[in-house]
């Protein structure tokens, strides 16, 4: 019996994936002034998540073997286009835009993972407060 349902495991990906996203964002913005910064980017890895979740629900051992069993659900993107005179590509209003994004995504993620603890703990003293 599974005392963490799937949802719990997909909330801890996501927030793994937000604090991944805020490390490249936050190296961003401290390198915005350095000549030849190239700004970093994570992006989910949907290929190999999905690839996981096939393999993960295989039913039976003659089923077709899947390759490629990574343990990373998202990447790293390194862009190489130029905004400055410097070579360095960093925009400051995108990278400030997106962490404000990603601090609600966080910030929901971290609500929801709450709600399904409280639905835990209040099954576990059976409905009383």
């Amino acid at each position: 019996m599974k005392i963490f349902s799937t949802s719990i495991q997909a909330l801890e990906k996501g927030i793994q994936y937000s604090g991944a996203k805020h490390k490249a964002i936050s190296h961003n913005i401290a390198n915005v002034d350095t000549p030849n910064f190239k700004r970093k980017e994570i992006k989910p890895n949907f290929g190999e998540t999905y690839q996981r979740a096939l393999e993960a629900n295989k039913t039976d051992d003659r089923h077709r073997e899947f390759s490629g069993s990574s343990n990373k659900a998202f990447k790293m993107d390194n862009t190489s286009y130029s905004y400055s005179h410097n070579g360095n590509n960093v925009d400051i209003d995108k990278e400030m835009s997106d962490l404000a994004e990603n601090q609600i995504y966080y910030y929901t993620l971290i609500d929801q993972m709450s709600g399904k603890f409280q639905s835990l703990q209040n099954v576990i003293k059976g409905g009383r407060g």
